[in-house]
């Protein structure tokens, strides 16, 4: 039988010695090991955990629901935000009205190009919006997450070095493993139907496409944003709003194109 996976995450009321020892001794006897530990933000702990047998799981939960010295909070399957907050030591937060809409800040990059190469390494069809004012970090961070994830990544709109619309495709490129970054903006304002029929033509690939500025993007297309899977936020900081009337101003002034990564 095979071991099985198990995040478990508590924060702690009592704070005294021994009180991990005393969590992995339990562990221990149960025959489950610890594959990571780490703190998650304020007093919690986040463990992966791998076990044999499910009841041993259903047991361990028993006894620290009795425990006073903890309280637990999560004990389930890992997703992959458990997986993030464990290996990061801070949670990924999302809109507390949109859960498909998550947030960044600029000092958490680390952590948004863990997150995306995660989604990268993911079969099938995903469609990403990410958000954001210039020279946040946006283009660098899909591209450092696509070199995380191993992918190759093609700008078929973009103004990472200059202004790129792309109409057509060489054979090579139609891959399901490509990451296909789309600038919204630079699409709305710049591109003829040839480009808009090879947009057409990606979004129909089982591929990974990221879509700078979604909201621009929809504008100009038969796409809503109910065809995300994930829109991503990220801010200089927690206070900075995000407005689409200085991106597009920025785009097209000769402001926008960048000659190195801006982390």
């Amino acid at each position: 039988m095979d071991k099985t996976q198990w995040y478990l995450e508590y924060e702690i009321q009592i704070n005294r010695p021994g009180l991990l020892g005393d969590i992995s001794s339990l562990l221990g006897m149960l025959s489950i090991n610890i594959i990571t530990i780490n703190g998650v933000e304020n007093s919690r702990r986040g463990m992966l955990l791998l076990s044999k047998y499910d009841e041993n799981i259903t047991r361990l939960k028993s006894i620290l629901q009795t425990m006073d010295t903890i309280k637990l909070f999560k004990l389930r399957k890992p997703k992959l935000r458990d997986r993030m907050a464990v290996r990061h030591g801070k949670y990924i937060h999302t809109d507390s009205d949109d859960r498909k809409t998550i947030r960044f800040v600029r000092n958490e990059l680390g952590l948004l190009v863990d997150f995306m190469a995660e989604l990268y390494k993911q079969e099938g069809h995903k469609l990403i919006g990410i958000r954001g004012m210039p020279r946040v970090g946006k283009t660098e961070s899909v591209v450092a997450a696509s070199v995380c994830a191993n992918k190759r990544w093609l700008f078929v709109s973009s103004t990472m070095i200059k202004q790129t619309v792309r109409s057509q495709l060489i054979e090579g490129e139609y891959n399901s493993d490509n990451i296909y970054i789309i600038d919204g903006v630079v699409s709305k304002r710049k591109a003829n139907e040839m480009h808009w029929q090879l947009i057409r033509e990606i979004m129909q690939l089982p591929a990974i496409k990221v879509v700078e500025h979604p909201d621009i993007f929809v504008q100009s297309t038969e796409y809503s944003m109910d065809d995300f899977d994930y829109i991503i936020e990220l801010r200089t900081d927690e206070e900075q709003q995000i407005t689409y009337e200085s991106v597009e101003k920025q785009q097209f002034d000769g402001q926008s194109g960048f000659s190195m990564f801006d982390f």
